[in-house]
This record gives C-alpha cells, structure tokens and sequence, in this order.
C-alpha cells in the first residue's frame, strides 16, 4: 500500500538506463594486437632484434630457391617441348603439305604417261597418301591442346578421301581413253589447291607459331628469381656489416656460408641461363630458321612441278583473267618465288637465296648450291618443253615433262633430293645447339633449392650465435 507524499515533496527522478557495453573485439583482432605488441617489444632489444633478423634472412633464401626452382622449371620443360614437341611436329606439319603436294605432282604425271601407269609413278602417289595418313594421326594426338591445329586436321581428314576418289575416278576414265578423265583430275587438283593444300598450310603456321611461342618462354629471363637473389644478397651484407659495427667481428661463418651459397646460386642462374638462352638462339637461328625456310623452298618447287604436270593435262582449258594459261602463270610465280629470274644467282629475298646464306657451313650449303644449279636447269628444260608444246606437238612435249632422262621431272627429282640433303642436315644441326642449351640447365632447379636452404640454415645458425651471446 503506497503513501500520500507530504505536501511540497519532489517525485525522484526517473533511473537513467546504463550505457550498453561496448562491444567485445573479435578474438582474432585482440590476437593480431598482442603478436604485433609483442613484435614491437621484442625490437626494443637486441636479441629481439636478431631474432627478426634471423626470420627475414631464412624467408629471403628459402623464397630464392623456391622462385628459382619454378622459374628454371618452367623454363627447362619449354625448352624440352621445343625439342621434342613444338619443332617435330612443326616438321611434320611440313612433311603432311609435302606429301599432300607431291601426291598431287605423281597423280597428274602418271595421268600424262597414259592408261598404262608406270608402276613406280603408281607406287609413289600411295606411299605419298600413306604417308599423310600417318602424319595426321601423329599431329591428331600431338596437337591435343591447339583449337587451330584440330579444326585444320579435321578439315584434312574430311576433304582426303574425297581427293583420293577423284583420282581414282580420273585414272580409270584415262585407261579407257575417255577425255572425262582429264576433267575428274583438274578437279581434283582444285580440290587439293582449295581445300587439303590450305588446311595443310594452315596446320604448318599452327605449329610453327607453337614452336616460336615454346622458344620465347625458353628464352625469356628469369627476373623475379635474380631479382629475390640480389634482393637476398643485399640482406646477408646488412647483416653481415650490422654485426660488425656492433661486435668489431670481421666474419659470421653462418651468414658467410648462407652468403656463400646464396652468390653460387645467383651466378649459377646467370651463367646457366645464359648459356641456355646463347644455344635455344642459336638453334633457332641455325636451326629452326633454316628449316622452315627449305621447307618453303620444297614446298614451293613441288607446286611448281605440280603446275607444270597440270599444264599438259589442262591443254589451255584453264585461263586466267588476262587469257594466259593458269597453270603455266602459277608456275612462273612459283618460280619467282623460289629462285626469282631465269639465269644466274637467285634473286636477294628468293627462298633459295635465304637458305644459302642461313647455311652455316659447307655441308648445309653445298646441297642448297646443288639445288640452286638444278633450278635452273630445270627451267631451261621448262622453256624447251613449252616451245615444243605451244608449236603443236604435245606427244614431243610430254617426254620432255615426264620422260626418266633429260627431262624437267628429272630435274626436279635433283632438286627435291638435294633440298631434302639440306634438311637433314639443318635438322642435325638444331638438336646439337637446342640440346646443348638445354643441358646448361639440367640440375639447377634442384641445385637451387637445396642451397637455398642449407644458405637459410646457414643465416639461422649465424644469427643464434649472436643471440647465444645474450644468454
């Protein structure tokens, strides 16, 4: 029961709610705050401060030889692709065109020789499809990460058979005598110049850009792994000169050895890189250059053998805009594009121009020399061949194209084995210099990061013998 207040009292005031309690840190924060309390508690002395030293040192030379090792690694595996992946299969690239083209070349002469092919003109055509076959197959499992290099073998694999029935339908029409014969082969020759030809070329830059592509990560420095050994190196010497000036001691045999180690794995970085880098360039530019170029320069003299071939088998059916004949003005160009001109030195920027002056010595330039001499034998036979067919007389002239002596096929036999010497030999030449750089790497990953620890054990132990001293 509550009682009347007496007149003139105040009422109380109301209790005033408590302010709420402020809001607890999340134990990681309070956590961070007392290590970083501790830090700095510990860097107010001297053994605080070596022991901080000792940590940033070891964490400096194990980050050395970490980024060493993933750097050589890597470096190592790109130019074990350029030798044994990129390279084969940019060769292999070229050899499927070669083989696609000189099929093309052996079909259209064995179709001048008449309804009885010679059996060895027959024989080299299948050898030629075989050998494309087998090629393809290699470049389908070889190329399994490459949209460009699939979408080109597909392409290959689809238009082939369909090549390889227009043949055989232009064949059997010519050991009838019917003149549909030569109609099924010149579209067969479109087919392989549109369609397989451009694939094949196609695949041929896919694998080459790959090649140039393993070669540049090969060869590009390693600047994050020389960047941490300095940055180490510079550490170990602050180190080093902090302890004197506080101790008047010359030597720290544990920072001397982590500095020693730390200087044999930085000048091994360098040097071996750069011996690495000296032989991938040289194997490019002895190598890999010189192959690509004679693979232009067979490629080139087989599509002007094709033309020619196709020049009879045409008789003037195919013209060009201005009324020439297309197979013959193809061939001019090809030729152009070969050794330029008619006589003499090949022409300066010529395909067997370039391949003589990238031959490093005799034995790459003697077989290009040869073949140089037999382009142009084989254009003077050329010439003769087409005066004799342009006066009228195709029998006469059909000899002088295909015929085992004297004639413009053999020539060409002269050229494509001579160019194919040059090869070999280019060949030979990029897995000598491509392997010798290669080598200069073999062990440095694994040699960096066990020095780059027994350096860090080498800082820790150097560093705790300081901080013995305070004990």
């Amino acid at each position: 029961m509550s009682h009347p207040q007496p007149a003139g009292a105040v009422a109380p005031p109301p209790p005033v709610p408590s302010p709420p309690a402020p809001a607890q840190p999340p134990e990681r924060s309070v956590a961070w705050r007392e290590a970083l309390d501790r830090l700095r508690a510990a860097a107010t002395t001297e053994p605080g401060r070596l022991r901080i030293i000792g940590a940033v040192l070891a964490l400096l030379l194990v980050a050395f030889g970490t980024v060493t090792a993933w750097q050589v690694a890597a470096r190592s595996s790109a130019a074990d692709d350029v030798v044994h992946r990129s390279q084969p299969l940019s060769a292999e690239a070229a050899d499927i065109y070669r083989s696609l083209a000189d099929a093309d070349t052996t079909a259209a002469s064995g179709f001048l020789a008449g309804g009885q092919e010679p059996r060895a003109v027959r024989q080299r055509y299948e050898k030629d499809i075989a050998r494309a076959t087998e090629l393809l197959v290699k470049a389908a499992a070889g190329t399994a990460g490459s949209d460009t290099s699939r979408s080109r073998i597909a392409e290959l694999n689809a238009a082939l058979p369909q090549y390889t029935g227009l043949v055989e339908a232009a064949r059997a029409n010519n050991r009838q005598g019917l003149p549909l014969g030569g109609a099924y082969l010149r579209y067969a020759g479109d087919r392989m110049r549109d369609d397989l030809l451009p694939a094949a070329r196609g695949l041929y830059e896919s694998e080459t850009g790959r090649l140039g592509s393993d070669y540049g990560d090969a060869k590009a420095w390693p600047w994050a792994a020389l960047g941490t050994g300095v940055l180490a190196l510079g550490a170990l010497g602050w180190a080093q000169r902090r302890s004197f000036l506080r101790t008047n001691r010359v030597f720290n045999h544990g920072l001397l050895a982590a500095t020693g180690a730390t200087t044999v794995v930085l000048l091994w970085l360098a040097v071996g890189h750069g011996v690495a880098r000296s032989g991938l360039e040289s194997s490019s530019a002895h190598g890999a250059e010189s192959l690509q170029v004679l693979n232009e320069a067979r490629i080139g003299s087989l599509q002007a053998r094709g033309d020619e071939n196709l020049t009879l088998v045409a008789r003037g059916a195919v013209l060009t805009k201005s009324g020439d004949d297309a197979y013959e003005a193809s061939y001019r160009d090809g030729m152009g594009k070969l050794i330029g001109g008619d006589h003499g030195d090949p022409a300066p920027g010529s395909l067997l121009d370039r391949a003589r002056e990238l031959a490093d010595d005799t034995a790459g330039r003697a077989p290009v020399e040869a073949a140089i001499k037999d382009v142009r034998e084989w254009q003077r036979r050329h010439s003769g061949a087409r005066a004799t067919d342009d006066g009228g007389y195709y029998d006469q002239a059909v000899p002088k194209v295909i015929g085992e002596t004297g004639s413009t096929g053999e020539s060409f036999d002269r050229v494509d084995d001579e160019l194919r010497q040059a090869l070999d030999h280019e060949q030979s030449e990029f897995r000598q210099a491509a392997d010798d750089g290669r080598g200069a790497l073999s062990g440095l990953a694994a040699g960096a990061a066990v020095l780059a620890v027994l350096g860090a054990a080498g800082a820790v132990l150097g560093i705790g013998r300081r901080l013995s001293e305070y004990r």
